[in-house]
């Protein structure tokens, strides 16, 4: 089970982990060890609720596919364990930015003391400009 919170956990058969070469140098050793982790997370078929369901599928991010499949990959370590705890922290991370209710923002008016000190905050600073012109005889 992957801990995404308290609450909310999603089970291991969910969650596919492909070993997979790793990209870049290193050596003689990256051509024959499958280091890195490719994991892929369907969102659609997954046991989340479907309230969260949405908002990950909303999400503009590019690992999220169009058929609704996170694909993360992890080449960033060594050692294929610790790439596998990267993915799987890096797909709990996704999930839980899509947890927490983004509060709706309502505009305001400014009120009536605020815009009276702007103008007499821009009226000021005009007569200092104002004075910065040249001096006439």
């Amino acid at each position: 089970m992957l801990e995404i919170s308290t609450q909310l956990a999603i089970p291991e058969d969910e969650i596919e982990l492909t070993a997979i070469r790793a990209q870049g140098s290193g050596g003689q050793n990256v051509n024959k060890v499958s280091s890195a982790i490719h994991l892929r997370f369907d969102i659609k078929a997954s046991s989340l609720e479907d309230v969260y369901k949405q908002r990950l599928l909303e999400l503009k991010d590019k690992r999220i596919t169009k058929a609704g499949v996170v694909v993360i990959k992890a080449q960033q370590f060594r050692t294929q364990e610790k790439n596998r705890e990267d993915a799987l922290q890096r797909l709990a991370v996704l999930i839980q930015s899509v947890l927490i209710q983004q509060k709706t923002r309502r505009a305001t008016k400014p009120t009536r003391g605020s815009q009276k000190r702007r103008l007499e905050a821009k009226g000021r600073r005009g007569k200092i400009k104002a004075l910065r012109g040249r001096v006439s005889d």
